[in-house]
């Protein structure tokens, strides 16, 4: 498509902040708005100029796109659920005396630093205002945390020698949460 030199450095400027497919579908709204302007009459340069205009600065744009990004929204929600969650397992532990389960040290030691890691990308993808690639970071920690709290759940089928009553609490979390998480995940990544 015939464009203009300004559209396509702003164009360039999206595409390095932003995914292809959505600097594509953000062209086709530029290119549009600028041949309406041409179309009302204004040379080329200021037509680009205020299409530019009515998008707002790259800066503006991909702060938006960053804003509302699917890994961030999810990354925000799992780190609200987070204690509630944590606390029940916490509970669950300690009631179950889950010191004296047969589980090797390294499985424990794992999961810890998984943990982690876990909270270390939900962070990073809660609180990114700039960096739409640090979003994407939500998605991963979400993979994290269903690996988790499905290896809690299978732990303690297979480790915990009675049942008590925080298990009532924490396992309906884990379940609700592995829900959700998997039901923000982009389609390509559970495809």
């Amino acid at each position: 498509m015939a464009g203009h030199h300004l559209i396509d450095a702003y164009l360039a400027e999206l595409a390095r902040r932003l995914p292809t497919d959505v600097v594509d579908e953000l062209a086709d709204g530029l290119h549009e708005t600028w041949r309406q302007h041409l179309e009302q009459g204004l040379a080329p340069t200021d037509a680009a100029r205020a299409a530019i205009a009515e998008f707002g600065s790259a800066a503006q744009v991909s702060d938006a796109f960053v804003a509302q990004a699917s890994g961030r929204t999810t990354a925000r929600l799992l780190l609200a659920t987070g204690p509630i969650v944590g606390a029940a397992w916490a509970s669950t532990l300690l009631a179950a005396r889950a010191w004296t389960w047969p589980v090797p040290a390294g499985v424990a030691g794992g999961m810890g630093v998984t943990l982690l890691g876990v909270v270390a990308c939900l962070i990073a993808a809660a609180t990114t205002r700039h960096g739409y690639g640090r979003t994407r970071l939500g998605h991963v920690a979400a993979v994290g945390v269903i690996t988790l709290d499905v290896a809690m759940l299978v732990l303690v089928l297979l480790a915990a020698p009675l049942l008590v009553w925080p298990m009532a609490i924490a396992i309906p979390a884990s379940l609700t949460r592995i829900a959700m998480a998997l039901r923000r995940m982009p389609r390509t990544a559970v495809a």
